[in-house]
């Protein structure tokens, strides 16, 4: 039998790793248990990007959380000397009067944030591979960029690892039990105590959750790998901006500048649905890229026309209103649940971190998390990102 933590983190991706690492910033011992190695395919945290965007369409209450955010990926970097944060701004595409470019604007006003409002021209002008429908227009949002997932996720590794956290590979939480002591989480090696735990495990949240009802759902997500002419720069990231674009009411498609390998985009929740993580279909057909296609043909009609380079899958865990969730569990108040981020949660995942080292030192946070609880995910609907 191990000797007993300040913390249990169970799920060690990108939430999971932020906290752990925060955590042990503050002088906790920590075990952290992670399914899988890092960097694995089964997960949401996978691959060479990620968007970080700070006119929250989805909502203004997200744009304080993303200004703490951009702040601890900044000191993760200094830190460990890891490239996280690539800022070279990002267009919000779409009808003046849709979801994405009416929600970019509300948050801009609300925190006066700096930007701008591009017709087809001028963005032509700015980013020659952009060709915008004549009824659209761009909101330019100067501090929107990418971030390195896996990197990210091993800076958080690391700093965690060097402050004296013990963290398992290849060793999963199957159960816990908990009580006014503390918690114990047992493992298929052994059966660990801890005052706290911070259940951090993505789409496998329902397997932990000890009954608790909570309205999750698991999503297919596919993700393509274009290849424009090779010779073209306009692609490079000094002349192509990382971009969302509202194709239809409601619904949007997202890419990046040409980074280690041809020009990254994909569709928004348009994927299969599961009740299991472990049922997700990982194969891709060659049809799956038409809707992508379409969506790309007002915008980018080059990049539509494109061939396909590679593609691959990952999962989005989807709360009903795709807003996150972190609370402390119903009956058990020693254990912390986290993210269930629905698929936009990465760019928080550095603040997320350490709102829930608050959480478990502190029994709060300096943010309003009442639009995260457990108890509104049943019952609350919306449709956005």
């Amino acid at each position: 039998m191990n000797s007993r933590y300040d913390v249990i983190v169970a799920g060690l991706g990108a939430m999971g790793s932020a906290t752990a690492a925060h955590l042990a910033t503050r002088g906790k011992k920590v075990l952290g248990l992670e399914r899988w190695s890092p960097g694995h395919r089964y997960g949401s945290s996978h691959g060479d990007s990620r968007i970080i965007r700070e006119m929250y369409f989805e909502h203004p209450m997200y744009v304080p959380i993303l200004g703490r955010a951009y702040e601890l990926w900044a000191e993760l970097g200094q830190r460990t000397g890891k490239d996280l944060l690539h800022v070279a701004g990002g267009l919000m595409i779409g009808p003046e009067d849709g979801m994405l470019v009416t929600g970019t604007r509300r948050s801009a006003k609300e925190y006066n944030l700096a930007h701008e409002v591009l017709s087809p021209a001028e963005v032509k002008e700015r980013y020659p591979a952009f060709e915008l429908r004549s009824d659209y227009v761009a909101v330019l949002d100067p501090r929107a960029g990418y971030l390195d997932p896996e990197v990210c996720n091993g800076a958080h590794w690391a700093v965690a690892r060097e402050l004296g956290a013990d963290l398992r590979e290849c060793e999963p939480a199957l159960s816990w039990t908990a009580d006014n002591d503390g918690v114990s989480v047992t493992t298929p090696v052994d059966t660990y105590h801890a005052d706290h735990l911070v259940l951090a495990v993505g789409a496998r949240t329902l397997s932990l959750l000890n009954g608790i009802p909570l309205s999750l759902e698991i999503e297919r997500q596919v993700v393509f790998w274009l290849e424009p002419d090779i010779r073209s720069r306009n692609y490079d990231a000094s002349r192509f901006p990382i971009y969302i674009h509202e194709y239809a009411e409601g619904a949007v498609c997202y890419g990046f500048p040409r980074l280690s390998r041809g020009v990254k985009a994909s569709g928004m929740h348009s994927g299969e649905k599961s009740a299991n993580a472990d049922e997700v279909r990982r194969s891709v057909n060659e049809n799956e890229v038409e809707p992508l296609r379409d969506a790309l043909s007002n915008i980018l009609p080059e990049l539509a026309s494109a061939p396909v380079l590679e593609s691959d899958v990952c999962i989005f865990t989807n709360t009903p209103d795709h807003d996150f969730v972190i609370d402390f569990h119903p009956e058990f108040p020693r254990v912390v649940v986290s993210s269930a981020c629905s698929g936009h949660g990465f760019k928080f995942a550095s603040a997320i971190g350490e709102i829930q080292a608050d959480l478990v030192t502190k029994g709060k946070s300096r943010f309003d998390l009442s639009p995260f609880s457990m108890a509104r995910a049943k019952i609350n609907k919306r449709s956005h990102m």
